[in-house]
């Protein structure tokens, strides 16, 4: 061999050798592209079409076991591609869902993996550990560094013992300090359309992410250590007395959450999302055709607020049969009773006014559901017990509320309620909760959640505008349903607003109300205000009476975070659409091609021509459309617009 060839030979070496940690995985259509450097630390970065969504970035968990993702010596690599469909169980957006992924496996010394999924539409990775025994683990590094410093919706917490009710503030991301604290999701404006949003999925046995910022364009995760001493403060909420210094104590053989980059172009993709779901574990439960999705009629928002009756209205068994009384007549499913009904810190104590064996035999009788409050401490003190004694009576579901964290043990409740409540086949709604991360999926009883600052706040402050409603579908709901409460009768624009607690308003018109049944996700959608009011706006109830809370399909035709929102359901062979702005008044065009063949009926709720003056006006119109009209849509100041497509026989 030549002197030239061999000083070839030993450069292609080297090359391969300073090559040998560079990997590389893209989305079925090419777009995204994960590239993964492995040579001692883990470290990734993403880019769309060129265009950087997140610059190298170091991913790490600290163990009993060793630090993964440090020093490491990768075994080997594979690659798959999966294209397949679910259909889940409960349909929040469709009925089915296209799960196409290209995945790279780095399988490292260390009895560990590092998983790597590409779509279309995003990216995630995940540890994979296969460990003997129990495992702590300290900490966990996930670095996010973007590539300049670029404007984000911000979630900024207080503390973790949260419940994830923030607004979202615009601001750039190196003016979130060190000591500020990010919850998710949050979402990321690269210009021009393309945004990123992160959140998780899959999370169990172990604690939430949060993020600090570092006054640079990155951000560092933290999270709640495990609670070692707790102490109940009150009836409903609970002081953390000491911590651990490490954040689980979980299975060595398991898979960890996945950290989850959502990429879009346009904003209309955004709402589309669906990747917490797509990976979630799938459905554990054997049986799940008792699990009905449906409306509610509520109690807490209204306080029982009902007139026109010759009782006393208040927690009492007469109110309740009246509520029941109005589920029945309009067909919702479900009623709940709320604070109240049972003497606080023992959930078996009924309230003296409360005859619940008469209240849940007329529900029976009535064909409408019971779902029942109850603080978690409460209910965890005593779950067995309780649950098999709600049974009993009859009832339907269980509305969980004041949690508040997700350390380790908190997740672990989550999953524990979802369990026992799915062995009695009833129905869980987490209330002061931290946002979805994918246990619905494997426990499709987990109906909805809170996790969003939702309509009750009118009851004490302004945070509830137009802004901030054509905000939530982007962020928030990216993660799942939201219980955020729609349906207030008494409207106002913002001059005329005022926070009441007994009689709340809300901002904006009626007809953005309405819209919310379309726009928000809730599987279990509450209407909120009181059934009196309900009965006194027949006409609107001719709306919100068969309006869905479940989907075959979803079409958002025009989208801007913030700004305004216009979405097509279907739901069996009709169609819903509904359309939000904000505070600017809009002109919009629905394009009604989405409409399968013959002739519909369009029964339309739009702003009245004084809305903007008296938000509650609006007007109810009917015409006859096919797949080729186009309907103008236009919304007042705080505005809203829905039609319901039945088709002509």
């Amino acid at each position: 061999m030549s002197i030239k060839s061999l000083f070839c030979c030993l450069l292609l070496c080297l090359s391969s050798i300073a090559l040998a940690g560079d990997f590389t995985v893209s989305s079925p259509d090419g777009k995204i592209t994960v590239k993964v450097n492995a040579d001692k630390d883990i470290k990734w970065s993403v880019q769309r079409a060129g265009v950087v969504m997140l610059a190298p970035s170091a991913i790490s968990m600290d163990t009993s076991n060793g630090v993964l993702g440090k020093d490491v010596s990768v075994i080997s690599n594979k690659q798959i591609s999966v294209d397949e469909f679910i259909y889940p169980v409960v349909c929040e957006k469709r009925s089915k869902i296209r799960n196409n992924y290209n995945e790279l496996t780095l399988k490292c010394k260390g009895k560990y993996s590092v998983q790597f999924r590409v779509f279309d539409n995003g990216a995630a990775y995940r540890f994979v550990t296969s460990l003997p025994g129990e495992l702590i683990v300290n900490n966990e590094k996930v670095e996010l560094n973007f590539p300049s410093d670029l404007n984000f919706y911000f979630p900024e917490e207080k503390s973790m013992v949260t419940h994830y009710e923030q607004l979202y503030e615009y601001c750039k991301i190196s003016s979130v300090s060190k000591e500020q604290l990010c919850s998710l999701p949050f979402l990321v404006d690269y210009g021009k359309g393309l945004k990123m949003a992160f959140t998780e999925s899959d999370l169990r046995d172990y604690p939430g992410v949060y993020f600090n910022g570092t006054g640079s364009a990155s951000f560092k995760s933290t999270f709640p250590a495990v609670v070692l001493e707790e102490r109940m403060s009150g009836d409903r909420n609970t002081d953390i007395i000491k911590r651990a210094d490490y954040i689980a104590k979980t299975s060595g053989s398991r898979s960890f959450p996945w950290r989850i980059l959502t990429i879009t172009a346009k904003d209309t993709d955004l709402f589309n999302s669906q990747l917490v779901y797509q990976l979630a574990s799938p459905c554990e439960l054997k049986h799940t055709d008792w699990i009905k999705p449906g409306k509610v009629a509520w109690d807490w928002y209204n306080d029982n607020n009902i007139f026109g009756v010759d009782f006393r209205a208040g927690v009492n068994t007469e109110t309740y049969k009246y509520f029941i009384d109005f589920a029945s007549e309009y067909g919702l499913e479900y009623i709940i009773l709320d604070e109240g009904w049972y003497k606080l810190g023992n959930s078996l104590d009924i309230a003296p006014d409360m005859d619940l064996p008469e209240l849940f035999a007329y529900a029976k009788q009535k064909n409408v559901g019971i779902i029942l409050w109850v603080v978690w401490k409460t209910l965890d003190q005593d779950l067995q017990n309780a649950l098999d004694q709600y049974k009993k009576w009859g009832c339907v579901g269980v509305k969980v509320d004041f949690m508040q964290r997700d350390d380790q043990a908190m997740v672990q409740l989550y999953e524990r309620l979802a369990r026992e409540t799915a062995k009695r086949e009833m129905l869980i709604d987490f209330h002061g909760s931290y946002k979805p991360s994918g246990l619905r999926r494997a426990f499709p009883n987990v109906i909805t959640r809170e996790g969003v600052k939702g309509s009750e706040n009118n009851k004490w402050s302004d945070y509830i505008t137009p802004e901030h409603n054509t905000t939530v579908p982007f962020l928030r709901m990216m993660a799942g349903p939201i219980d955020y409460t729609p349906g207030c009768m008494v409207n106002a624009q913002k001059k005329h607003f005022n926070s009441r607690f007994s009689r709340p308003m809300s901002q904006g018109t009626r007809c953005q109300q309405l819209a919310m049944y379309v726009v928000f996700e809730s599987p279990l959608q509450m209407l909120c205000d009181s059934p009196s009011q309900y009965l006194k706006e027949k006409e609107c109830m001719e709306f919100l009476a068969p309006v869905p809370t479940v989907w075959d399909e979803t079409i958002v035709q025009q989208a801007a975070v913030g700004d305004y929102i216009m979405v097509a359901r279907k739901n069996g062979d009709e169609w819903y659409a509904g359309a939000m702005t904000d505070w600017t008044a809009r002109d919009l065009e629905l394009d009604c091609s989405f409409l399968g063949k013959g002739k519909y009926k369009a029964v339309i709720f739009q702003d009245g021509i004084n809305a903007d003056r008296y938000a509650s006006d609006y007007k109810k119109l009917e015409k006859e459309v096919t797949s080729s009209s186009k309907l103008k849509v236009k919304m007042t100041t705080g505005g809203g617009y829905v039609v319901r497509f039945i088709p002509v026989k």
